[in-house]
Order: C-alpha cells, then sequence, then structure tokens
C-alpha cells in the first residue's frame, strides 16, 4: 500500500510541475494570443474617391464583414486589431520582428503592395502589412470571394511575394488572429 501512496504522491508532484511550467505567464508581454484579439478592422479607402469605408470583424463571430470593391479601383487598407476598447495595433508594431500579414484572396484576382512605413516594417526590411495598397482586377472572380487574414506571430521566415492566393508566406510561427471577409462589388 506505501509504494501506491508513493507512486501517486511522486505523479501529483510531476503533474503539477509540468503544469507551472507550462503557465502562460511564462510568455513573453508581447505575445498576442487568440484570446487578446477580439476584433479585426479594416479601413478600405477608394484612392480616387477618397471615400472609406470600414469593416469590422469580430473573432468567432458567424458572420463575415462584405467589403465592397469595384474592378479596376485601388484602395489604401489600414489593418487595427482591438482588444475591446484597447488598441492592440501597437502591440503588434512594438514587436514588428515577431510579427507578419498574410492576405489570402480566394476567388477574388487583387494584387496588394505593403506601404508600411518604419513603424511596422520588420528590422529585416519586411514589412507587416498593417497597411497595404489593393489594386482590384476583379473582385468576383468565382461564386463566394473572400479575403482570410492571418495574423502571424513568431515566424522563422517571412516572405511577402504571392504564394498561390495568398500575399505572404511564412515558415513556422503561429497564428495570433485570423478574420474572413467577404469580397463583392
Amino acid at each position: 500500500m506505501t509504494s501506491i501512496k508513493n507512486f501517486k504522491y511522486i505523479v501529483f508532484i510531476f503533474l503539477a510541475v509540468i503544469s507551472i511550467s507550462c503557465s502562460r505567464a511564462d510568455e513573453d508581454a508581447d505575445v498576442l494570443s487568440q484570446e487578446d484579439i477580439s476584433n479585426i478592422i479594416l479601413n478600405v479607402k477608394n484612392d480616387a474617391s477618397g471615400i472609406s469605408q470600414t469593416y469590422n470583424y469580430t473573432l468567432n463571430s458567424a458572420t463575415n464583414p462584405i467589403i465592397k470593391l469595384t474592378d479596376g479601383a485601388n484602395y489604401t487598407v489600414t489593418a487595427i486589431f482591438k482588444n475591446g476598447n484597447e488598441d492592440e495595433t501597437e502591440s503588434i508594431k512594438a514587436a514588428k520582428d515577431e510579427h507578419f500579414l498574410i492576405y489570402d484572396f480566394q476567388g477574388s484576382q487583387i494584387n496588394v503592395t505593403r506601404e508600411d512605413d518604419e513603424s511596422s516594417t520588420r528590422s529585416d526590411g519586411k514589412k507587416v502589412g498593417l497597411i497595404t495598397k489593393w489594386n482590384v482586377v476583379k473582385a468576383q472572380n468565382s461564386v463566394s470571394p473572400s479575403l482570410i487574414l492571418t495574423l502571424i506571430h513568431d515566424a522563422t521566415s517571412v516572405n511577402e511575394s504571392l504564394n498561390g492566393s495568398a500575399f505572404g508566406s511564412v515558415e513556422g510561427g503561429e497564428t495570433d488572429a485570423m478574420a474572413t471577409f467577404s469580397i463583392s462589388n
């Protein structure tokens, strides 16, 4: 009986040590997790007319905002990340070397150029993607066009180039947040 009690005691100690060593409190303060971002907002400004529209995606929502774009038009797009009323975009800029956005346009033909300034350009020269220019060739190139916007944290390498339907790719890293926006004319 004593050996069973000792074994249970050892297992209990082992599990306690593991759970303490895996605590999220040990993570870097700049790590944004899915729980720390409640909304991803895109401010989409038509370069010709100067008219801006805001599209607010609430994480884990059942509905996707519909971004209205005109074929042949150019837009300047700013991505903003919120946690309730707090602007988490500044946290992303503060840890810009650890973040990168992937713009995956599925069923649309849209060219993306990253326009980030120094505040969101990484030390490797790659731009995070908080400010982009969209050249819309064809907004609706399929039945259900969409944009999947993914914020990646701690990738071992990033690439701004077009990769399939996505502008940007990474090796390694984790998803901090992901939003799906529908696209229409």
